[in-house]
């Protein structure tokens, strides 16, 4: 089961790609170029956020307590998300615009019913994670392939991350409905090969269980 979570932070990052992107003629002939950087730290075991590229999750990433009761009650909770932080500044014709994207997992906010828990529940709520690592994935290559203007690029970048959070949103909730959050165990395996196509696709490298 998943839940998300909107959050925007201050990250300390690597550069990983830029593309630049020709203005439009109210601008002048400015180019608009957008450059992401990725966050390298390394897993600190204190901290309540996991980031995507880390490791797999684990039982002791579970630390809020079960919620909710009755014979639907969830097994477990999975809190993931993405944001991006952005700055930018002018050099001569070109604004540079930086942009830095989190994949993370909050620590305080997922729980498991059952310690320790099965397999098969620990994969299901890793798939919820990657599902999300996905969306941002095809969020980063969506900014930059988009015809910013230095007006526009701050409006449409959030307008396409808030599109981007809904669709996260939707394929989260298909997930669990197809395979009965995670009764469905062959559903459950189907999905976790369609997610990993996809994945490496993207030219991710799924962090597996």
């Amino acid at each position: 089961m998943f839940n998300p979570v909107i959050y925007i932070g201050t990250l300390c990052c690597l550069f990983v790609q830029n593309t630049a992107i020709p203005a439009s003629n109210k601008d002048s002939g400015k180019v608009v170029k957008v450059i992401f950087l990725t966050d390298p730290r390394p897993e600190d075991v204190a901290s309540d956020t996991l980031f995507y590229h880390q490791r797999a999750i684990k039982a002791d990433d579970f630390r809020a307590s079960p919620r909710g009761s009755g014979p639907a009650k969830n097994e477990a909770i999975s809190f993931t998300s993405f944001a991006f932080d952005g700055s930018s500044r002018q050099f001569r014709d070109t604004l540079e615009i930086t942009l830095v994207l989190q994949v993370f997992w909050v620590k305080s906010s997922s729980w498991l019913r059952t310690r320790p828990p099965s397999a098969h529940t620990l994969e299901h709520e890793q798939l919820h994670f990657d599902i999300t690592r996905l969306v941002a994935e095809r969020f980063r290559k969506k900014v930059l392939q988009m015809p910013l203007t230095a007006d526009d690029h701050e409006s449409r970048i959030q307008y396409e991350y808030l599109e981007s959070f809904r669709d996260m949103n939707r394929m989260q909730d298909e997930f669990d409905d197809k395979v009965h959050n995670g009764i469905n165990a062959l559903m459950q395996q189907e999905w976790k090969r369609k997610i990993h196509r996809e994945l490496i696709a993207e030219g991710i490298q799924p962090t597996m269980q």
